[in-house]
C-alpha cells in the first residue's frame, strides 16, 4: 500500500523558517518524481516545487522561489521543503506527491501528473 506522510507543518511568524517533511512507503521511492504542492483556504491547490528521481533537478514556483528549497533522501525515503522568510500568503496545507512521469516543465509542475498524495500538513504563518 502507497502511503505518503507528511509532518513538521505549524505556526510561525513572518520571517521565520519551517522544514517539512514527507516519508513514501509502499513504493519505490528512487522511481518518482517527488513535489511539494500546496492550498490556501479558498483557493486551488498549486504547485510549490519538484525534485528529479537523482535530486539533480528542481522546479521551483515564482512564488516560493529563493525561499524555499525541496531536496531528497532517497536512502530515508524522504523529501524535504526547507521554507525560509515565510509570509502569511504561505499560509496553505502543504502536500506532498509522487509522479511517475519523466522530469521536466511541462509535467512536473502540473498537479494532474501526481498520482499519489499525502494528507497534508498545515503551515500558518502570522503577520
Amino acid at each position: 500500500q502507497v502511503r505518503l506522510a507528511e509532518s513538521g507543518g505549524g505556526l510561525v511568524q513572518a520571517g521565520g523558517s519551517l522544514r517539512l517533511s514527507c516519508v513514501l512507503s509502499g513504493r519505490p521511492f528512487n522511481s518518482y518524481t517527488m513535489g511539494w504542492f500546496r492550498q490556501a483556504p479558498g483557493k486551488e491547490r498549486e504547485f510549490a516545487a519538484a525534485i528529479s528521481r537523482s535530486g539533480g533537478g528542481t522546479y521551483y514556483a515564482d512564488a516560493v522561489k529563493g525561499r524555499f528549497t525541496i531536496s531528497r533522501d532517497n536512502a530515508k525515503n524522504t523529501v524535504f521543503l526547507q521554507m525560509n522568510s515565510l509570509q502569511p500568503e504561505d499560509t496553505a496545507v502543504y502536500y506532498c506527491a509522487t509522479s511517475g512521469d519523466f522530469f521536466g516543465a511541462d509535467s512536473s509542475t502540473k498537479l494532474a501528473r501526481y498520482d499519489h498524495w499525502g494528507q497534508g500538513t498545515q503551515v500558518t504563518v502570522s503577520s
